[in-house]
């Protein structure tokens, strides 16, 4: 339905959809190879972030020269036990093997240069260590741009102890491949 509306603003945004749910990482690399577009912008469909952050993101992209910036949600409505503290540690680690300052890895609102998302292989679940993956293939201007963060209006969160420790070893995986 969200997407439908933004298609109906714009005949520049476009909708890829799949039989079933194969995940985050094949969409984001399906839709990579598709795109045609100098900018890509991302957003989870959770609608947490909100689509009124796109113009600044695309605005970084074109007049700022950023090959990536990534949303940071500063402020979370998530819970603080299971899903604040556990990223933050994430992010803290993930900036110390990258050296990239980010502060938030994994915020699913992004926007790229094209050249960028038609240069990296997202597999697995490495969506989650995309900034890394840009810079490992040569994109350097990588920034952040504080977004609104809002409760969850559809689905379910699947973050678990099994994603964090998961994500963990994915981390150091890359790592030493990079070393």
């Amino acid at each position: 339905e969200v997407i439908t509306g933004f298609r109906e603003q714009s005949d520049r945004v476009k909708a890829i959809k799949f039989q079933r749910n194969y995940g985050k990482s094949p969409a984001l690399h399906c839709a990579f190879r598709k795109v045609k577009g100098d900018v890509v912008i991302t957003m989870d469909a959770d609608l947490q972030d909100s689509p009124d952050e796109i113009p600044e993101l695309y605005r970084m992209i074109r007049e700022e020269g950023y090959d990536l910036v990534s949303g940071w949600k500063r402020k979370r409505y998530d819970a603080t036990l299971t899903k604040n503290l556990p990223s933050k540690l994430f992010n803290a680690t993930a900036r110390k093997v990258s050296g990239i300052r980010l502060h938030d890895f994994n915020c699913g609102l992004k926007a790229y240069k094209r050249s960028l998302a038609q240069s990296i292989e997202v597999y697995n679940d490495m969506h989650r260590y995309i900034p890394i993956l840009a810079k490992d293939a040569g994109f350097k201007q990588i920034g952040e741009k504080e977004v609104r963060h809002q409760a969850r209006k559809y689905g379910k969160s699947k973050f678990g102890a099994d994603r964090f420790v998961n994500g963990y070893l994915d981390l150091l995986t890359i790592w030493f491949l990079n070393k």
